[in-house]
């Protein structure tokens, strides 16, 4: 049997439905439905994204993932029928952050969807936080200044783009890796984001190579803070000076308009 009719046949189960109510529900015959069922054919890609939105299950899971694995309430189900969301719980239901290890990083770039992957990281648990479905992801060197290598940065996940803010900092998962940027402008093709290191040039994300968007929540540090960290360097402070200079240019040529 494969994955697919596995989950289908899982999955109907869970609802209590008979194939020949699927089967009228999806608008096709129950003798082709049962096929579906018993391996015996593939569906065509229009009927797999009926089946699709009939579960609430996306076709990646649908296809790839062995449902019984992991209970359909352990899964987040996002609007739009896009990917579900896995998640962990414990025995008292209370939802668990799980963490995004350095060594566990490129990893997450293709498991970041599949339940089993999930299921293998570790977690931590801060109740203080507020609704939504979070994860931690660890700091690698300089790449998510200025939080210092091995910190902890805490995300709340973004189930639209209408929900992100300029200005805002955010945890984007990209096909390319994952970063820590502040969100500068929402523009046709993609998201301009800038690092807080004012040394660093803003750059565009593609929306094609956004996989997961999550909006900074808090940061656990591993690393005691030194003073020479609130102490800014000539370069920093010349930066600033020509910030500033540009914005009092800004204003006095909108006082002389």
């Amino acid at each position: 049997m494969s994955i697919l009719s596995d989950n289908l046949r899982y999955l109907r189960a869970q609802l209590g439905y008979s194939q020949q109510k699927v089967a009228d529900d999806l608008s096709i015959t129950r003798s082709r439905y049962s096929r579906y069922e018993d391996d015996d054919t593939q569906p065509p890609i229009d009927l797999l994204i009926k089946m699709s939105r009939y579960f609430h299950v996306s076709i990646d899971l649908l296809v790839s993932v062995n449902l019984k694995k992991i209970p359909l309430k352990e899964l987040i189900a996002l609007p739009d029928n896009k990917i579900l969301l896995p998640i962990k719980v414990d025995s008292s239901g209370e939802k668990k952050i799980e963490i995004i290890t350095q060594k566990a990083t490129m990893g997450y770039l293709s498991g970041y969807s599949d339940p089993e992957y999930i299921e293998s990281l570790p977690t931590i648990s801060l109740p203080f936080l507020g609704p939504g479905k979070y994860r931690a992801f660890t700091a690698i060197g300089d790449s998510m200044p200025p939080h210092k290598d091995g910190s902890l940065l805490i995300g709340n996940y973004v189930e639209s783009n209408n929900d992100l803010k300029v200005g805002k900092t955010y945890i984007f998962i990209t096909r390319e890796g994952i970063t820590y940027k502040r969100l500068e402008a929402i523009e046709e093709h993609g998201l301009k984001v800038t690092p807080d290191n004012p040394l660093q040039q803003p750059y565009l994300i593609p929306f094609t190579d956004v996989l997961q968007i999550w909006k900074f929540a808090c940061s656990i540090t591993t690393q005691e803070f030194s003073r020479s960290d609130f102490e800014l360097d000539t370069q920093t402070v010349l930066t600033v000076f020509a910030e500033l200079k540009q914005e009092l240019q800004n204003l006095k040529q909108n006082v002389h308009k």
